[in-house]
């Protein structure tokens, strides 16, 4: 994908930004974004939920492991492995729950074809009902699985903590200081959030 144009519209709108994208370089969200249906793309920010990138994508990849004739987990599968076992790769006891209830719902729920037809606050609105699943669990939905470009999650710590680095401030920023700095990103917040991340691996 090309985000060029992205790009030059957040370095033209936020100079303190356009230093970060100068440094990291060109723009791979493309190469980061998720495949999978609904039930993979949910359980995966499910269990990535207040964890480090690092410390998630190990937990996520035993919990893949653990359906190895399976491209992606079906709701069967996860309702039918005993807690035990998903404790065993990791997963928190309220995960499991949360897991669960999304498998035991999941078929009631639109498919990741009818969700790419609403809007944002209409997808966050449909699927925020279900148990464990809150605005952030669906907001790196939007941005990995269904693309948007204007996506910002206030309560990504990640984030705050990369606002935090790049513009020098004392403390981590408050959720509505997130917003306010964001009108500057709009519409490609999500790209601009995804240079954040990257800024926190810089040494």
């Amino acid at each position: 994908m090309d985000y060029s144009d992205a790009i030059q519209t957040l370095k033209n709108s936020d100079p303190i930004l356009a230093t970060l994208i100068e440094i990291v370089g060109d723009c791979k969200l493309s190469q980061v974004q998720h495949t999978g249906d609904l039930l993979f793309s949910l359980s995966r920010s499910i269990i990535y939920q207040q964890l480090s990138g690092k410390a998630a994508a190990a937990i996520h990849n035993r919990f893949l492991l653990l359906y190895p004739h399976s491209p992606y987990p079906t709701a069967s599968q996860i309702l039918n492995t005993p807690d035990d076992v998903l404790r065993g790769a990791g997963i928190s006891r309220s995960k499991i729950l949360y897991l669960k209830d999304l498998a035991q719902k999941i078929d009631g729920l639109p498919t990741l074809e009818e969700l790419q037809t609403m809007d944002d606050e209409e997808i966050i609105n449909t699927l925020t009902p279900i148990k464990g699943i809150g605005r952030w669990t669906v907001q790196m939905l939007l941005m990995f699985t269904l693309h948007r470009l204007d996506v910002l999650p206030v309560d990504d710590l990640g984030i705050r903590a990369g606002i935090r680095k790049l513009y020098g401030l004392a403390e981590l920023p408050k959720k509505k200081n997130v917003e306010d700095l964001g009108q500057m990103w709009k519409p490609y917040r999500t790209i601009a959030c995804w240079y954040l991340w990257r800024s926190l691996e810089l040494s």
